[in-house]
């Protein structure tokens, strides 16, 4: 994917960090033909510009025990959408929530341990908040390709 904002430069050290952000200065320079100080100069621009908003790890949750993957499609009354996507921000199982357009819909993933923990957010949390109109549940048999922000 190309930015109209970035020269060839910054887009190649993105896409370097993209595949491994432990990435040594020294070794993104010698694939992109600059210095070492080039490079972690090119970096700190980007981070200052809000470009590089931050470096991170994913983890498998399956590796990890979190064997239950869902999306949610939650339809809330309009007056109680934003108090909804504030209780569910506050869940740590909750790792997206997206308004998305049509009828005051949120668009929820979650990741649990075991059925029946899904079963306990859903009967002891979600179907008890304010507002909820319709919940619709997909369960994940397999991650086929996941994305994280852009990846170039």
């Amino acid at each position: 994917m190309k930015f109209k904002n970035l020269d060839d430069i910054d887009q190649d050290i993105l896409n370097l960090l993209s595949q491994n952000s432990r990435m040594s200065y020294i070794e993104i320079g010698k694939k992109v033909n600059l210095s070492r100080v080039a490079v972690k100069s090119r970096i700190q621009a980007m981070e200052k510009k809000g470009i590089i908003e931050q470096y991170s790890i994913i983890v498998n949750p399956q590796k990890v025990g979190r064997m239950v993957s869902a999306f949610f499609d939650i339809e809330v009354q309009p007056s109680h959408l934003y108090e909804v996507a504030s209780l569910l921000s506050e869940k740590d199982y909750i790792t997206d929530i997206y308004q998305m357009t049509g009828s005051s819909k949120l668009h929820v993933h979650a990741i649990m341990e075991l059925n029946k923990d899904l079963e306990r957010f859903l009967k002891d949390d979600l179907y008890k908040m304010p507002g909820i109109v319709n919940v619709q549940c997909n369960l994940i048999i397999s991650r086929i390709k996941t994305r994280r922000g852009i990846r170039l």
